[in-house]
């Protein structure tokens, strides 16, 4: 038959595929722990679910991507830190119920399969897991023209973990007169990039690669620090019995949207904006696109990337841990009496 039509006519390079799938084997196999039954290129990944050390475990799992971030990763080129990013959000996730990770599965779509970079991001995801103590166990990679434009891509995930259910932290036991910790952040994470962009790129006139004094490095530097995990900072400060009653991961909806969620219907979080300095990336998205305040806190973590509530008593003692234990902290506020919501003063 004449001009017939092959996968690869339609834009979809199964050879490609298996390619990138080859050059993420090996990084995918070292997050393998013992619980890991399941090997690469498995329908489904398995896990072992004997969970010793544990009186009543309970599941939690969460899913994400890193948004419109990857946009400012393909444009320079470098995916590795976008995997950690992924990685990293989930779990801190679900470290807000007090739950440790032990697997995850990530997504890798574009719209035309570039085999380094689909294995860049796994292998950075990979990492992250290593790092976080859990196990990637399965994954997609995804070639879709027609979807996606050539150079673009999108990068999503899903992790699961454990805790006991007697351990898991709940609004309930937040009090008038608790204490806010706020641990810093490294920048945006992997929210408020729509936003970001717009203000440093189309209304700003600034390119990725371009050099900003005030911060001392690109603004493709400065956009692309990685979200970091607070897991073992936290794991650490509950072992220790700081009286954590809650924690609020602040991502998209920034301090506004994300502390509300982790308050009892009675509780208010009065902040003191004043107790941090954000960093300079935040000063210069707000200038560029002449954003108002309230929707910088409302769409960035403006420095803050983790809020947790303690006991008014135990604030001096949870932030000299969290600062002898590689975090900055700072106490930002306290919980009052009133209707569930924030109030940035």
């Amino acid at each position: 038959m004449d001009d017939q039509l092959t996968y690869r006519d339609a834009g979809v390079d199964i050879d490609a595929g298996m390619d990138a799938v080859e050059k993420m084997k090996e990084a995918v196999r070292r997050t393998y722990t013992p619980a890991v039954i399941s090997g690469v290129g498995s329908f489904a990944g398995l896990f072992s679910a004997g969970f010793a050390g544990y009186d009543e475990p309970c599941l939690v799992s969460s899913i994400d991507s890193v948004g419109t971030k990857i946009s400012v990763a393909c444009a320079l080129k470098r995916y590795e830190g976008v995997g950690r990013d992924l990685v990293n959000h989930c779990v801190n996730d679900i470290l807000v119920t007090g739950a440790k990770p032990l697997f995850f599965l990530d997504y890798y779509a574009s719209g035309k399969l570039e085999p380094e970079a689909a294995a860049e991001m796994v292998s950075g995801a990979a990492e992250a897991c290593i790092e976080n103590g859990c196990a990637l166990i399965g994954g997609e990679t995804a070639e879709l023209p027609g979807i996606y434009v050539a150079g673009e891509s999108d990068f999503a995930g899903c992790i699961v973990g454990v805790v006991d259910r007697a351990k898991i932290l709940q609004p309930s036991s937040v009090q008038a007169g608790d204490a806010l910790i706020g641990l810093a952040s490294s920048g945006l994470h992997t929210n408020g990039f729509s936003l970001a962009r717009a203000a440093l790129f189309e209304k700003g006139e600034l390119q990725p690669d371009s050099y900003v004094p005030e911060l001392g490095q690109s603004v493709g530097d400065a956009l692309l620090m990685p979200h970091r995990s607070y897991l073992h900072s936290v794991q650490a400060a509950i072992e220790h019995d700081l009286s954590i009653r809650v924690i609020a991961h602040i991502t998209g909806g920034g301090l506004y949207d994300n502390i509300p969620r982790v308050l009892p219907e009675d509780a208010r979080a009065a902040i003191d904006r004043r107790s941090w300095t954000p960093p300079p990336i935040f000063d210069l998205i707000q200038k560029c696109g002449n954003v108002p305040d309230t929707d910088m806190y409302r769409t960035f973590n403006m420095g803050i990337g983790l809020v947790l509530v303690v006991s008014r008593g135990q604030a001096p003692a949870a932030c000299e841990f969290f600062n002898a234990n590689g975090e900055n902290a700072w106490q930002i506020g306290e919980i009052v009496k009133g209707a569930r919501e924030v109030q940035i003063l």
